[in-house]
């Protein structure tokens, strides 16, 4: 263990933590990815300009001190992995949303697709609420532009994020979202909402899970579509019956009768 010298003297920069995390989710977190990555985009988004705020899931995977907070001595898996383990865990519990952006070129191929983090606010909320509404939106509600493709992809290098010239800061998402796809007025982003699966579905509408249940509803992932799941748990929620023999019921009533 590395000591610690203490906080420096002088100002320092504080970073912003509402109440509610400390009295309704640090009780309930476990999992240390899960912590650290949430801790990490407190700060990581206090440092954004414009709104909504939100971070790329590449820029999460390449930012160092993340990384570095999740390398444990001993565990043989990359801290990448760990990234992406707090994330799913922060985005079952409900602290942060995700959509994804599939980039179209000028020729309509289609590009890398890419996960979009925010906080769950009313905000933010309001923003994945308008991308659902269309999956073909021109691209002004995102600030894109501090997202970098690899080279190896061809893609045009966008606008840095942070300070623009002169030092002023980076404008709103919405005068600077063209930033990504250079002079192209055209360009569009293809908006795919992620689809919550029935595990996590399962866990933020009834409870734990059980190793029995689990198997029930990997069962029922292969037997009933998507839709048809999350609107039997969404069903039971508004009858106030959240169980799973209740949201079973209506999937196997819709299999024989049709929904």
């Amino acid at each position: 263990m590395t000591s610690f010298a203490g906080f420096p003297s002088g100002k320092n920069p504080y970073v912003p933590v509402p109440e509610v995390f400390f009295r309704s989710l640090l009780p309930e977190i476990e999992d240390v990815a899960e912590l650290k990555v949430t801790l990490h985009l407190f700060w990581l988004l206090a440092q954004k300009r414009g709104e909504p705020r939100c971070v790329s899931e590449p820029e999460l995977l390449g930012d160092r001190v993340l990384l570095k907070s999740l390398k444990r001595r001993g565990d043989p898996r990359p801290p990448e992995e760990r990234v992406r383990q707090g994330l799913e865990k922060a985005v079952a519990r409900g602290t942060v949303l995700r959509v994804y952006l599939k980039v179209l070129g000028d020729d309509g191929s289609e590009d890398e697709v890419v996960g979009w983090y925010f906080f769950n606010t009313a905000r933010s909320r309001r923003v994945v609420a308008e991308l659902q509404g269309s999956e073909l939106i021109p691209v002004r509600l995102l600030d894109v532009g501090q997202h970098r493709f690899a080279p190896e992809h061809g893609q045009r290098q966008s606008q840095s994020q942070g300070q623009g010239q002169g030092g002023d800061p980076s404008p709103s998402p919405a005068a600077t979202a063209l930033a990504r796809v250079g002079h192209n007025q055209t360009q569009h982003l293809h908006i795919e909402i992620e689809r919550p699966n029935i595990f996590v579905l399962y866990e933020q509408n009834i409870g734990l899970l059980s190793p029995l249940i689990a198997d029930e509803l990997r069962d029922a992932a292969e037997r009933y579509p998507p839709e048809w799941v999350e609107a039997a748990f969404r069903e039971a929620v508004e009858h106030n019956k959240r169980n799973w023999r209740y949201i079973r019921a209506i999937l196997r009533r819709w299999e024989t009768e049709g929904r």
